[in-house]
């Protein structure tokens, strides 16, 4: 993430990949601040097995598209509210990347980074059978979660 004032949506994506056993590092790596440390982690991302990164920034929101500018595995872009455009701005910065230099972009804020989350989830998951085996099983909860959402909703129960 760009700061740490991102970790609370970002925190999102982690609980998802833990949930699923899947590997991964937090850390703040700013496009603005740390540039030599952004190219060196981006160059050295494939080499060192990623298989994605999932990359939340906002304000200019330039972390996923320089990470994605720098190196070959695939940049999942999750756009953090700002204070004054509430993510707008994130969004749009990280969506409106030039042809050629692709961020897979998600919704601002927690919703985005566990999509985000569950995006690379199911990346991964198309080579390791077990790990498809538990995305079935997560979808399939949700499915159930939905469905009991409709037996909420009757004109029979007593008003509060």
């Amino acid at each position: 993430m760009g700061s740490s004032s991102d970790w609370d949506v970002m925190r999102l994506a982690a609980e998802i990949l833990t949930e699923f056993s899947v590997p991964f590092e937090a850390q703040v790596v700013s496009a603005h601040r740390m540039p030599d440390e952004l190219f060196t982690y981006a160059e050295q991302a494939r080499g060192r097995g990623l298989r994605a990164i999932i990359a939340g920034a906002g304000g200019a929101a330039h972390l996923p598209g320089m990470l994605a500018a720098k190196t070959p595995v695939p940049v999942l872009g999750v756009p953090v509210p700002s204070r004054h455009l509430q993510g707008v701005d994130s969004l749009h910065s990280i969506v409106q990347m030039p042809k050629g230099v692709p961020v897979a972009t998600f919704a601002i804020g927690t919703a985005g980074a566990a999509n985000a989350a569950l995006f690379a989830v199911a990346m991964l998951a198309h080579d390791h059978p077990a790990l498809r085996e538990q995305l079935d099983a997560f979808r399939a909860r949700q499915t159930e979660v939905a469905r009991a959402m409709s037996a909420e909703l009757s004109l029979d129960k007593p008003k509060p």
